[in-house]
């Protein structure tokens, strides 16, 4: 079932991007970045209520709430510099750099999450490498 919700994923973050990039025209990138973030604060919070778990707050321990906030503002970090990149380059470029973060995400999950990295994973790395060269030179 985790394949189904990461395709979906994929699949809106493609939207995301083109969307963006056609309500970004003649919108300071900062501004967008605001309002697409309490469009996402506004529905994570609605789906909160739908589903009744808005409870387990209480529940959330120190480390979590210390992480959980490290996540945010990465993620917030994250959507200005690709709203600017957005607002100033190609989608078809600006994409494939952002999605590096694949790469990213493996090496660091092996160095900081203990994660195992195959072989397999290894190649996937090299060609998402050098496939996002290939769009973006």
């Amino acid at each position: 079932m985790w394949a189904v919700f990461a395709v979906l994923s994929a699949i809106f973050a493609a939207l995301t991007s083109i969307l963006a990039k056609v309500g970004i025209d003649n919108v300071n990138s900062n501004l967008a970045t605001a309002i697409r973030t309490v469009v996402v604060v506004l529905f994570a919070w609605i789906m909160v209520f739908i589903t009744n778990t808005q409870g387990g707050i209480v529940n959330i321990n120190k480390r979590s709430w210390i992480f959980l906030i490290l996540s945010g503002l990465a993620t917030g970090i994250s959507w200005l510099c690709y709203y600017k990149a957005l607002k100033i380059g190609e989608a078809s470029k600006v994409v494939p750099i952002d999605k590096l973060s694949v790469v990213i995400t493996i090496i660091l999950a092996f160095f900081f999450l203990k994660e195992k990295v195959d072989a397999k994973s290894i190649i996937g790395c090299v060609l998402i490498t050098a496939g996002t060269l290939l769009m973006v030179l």
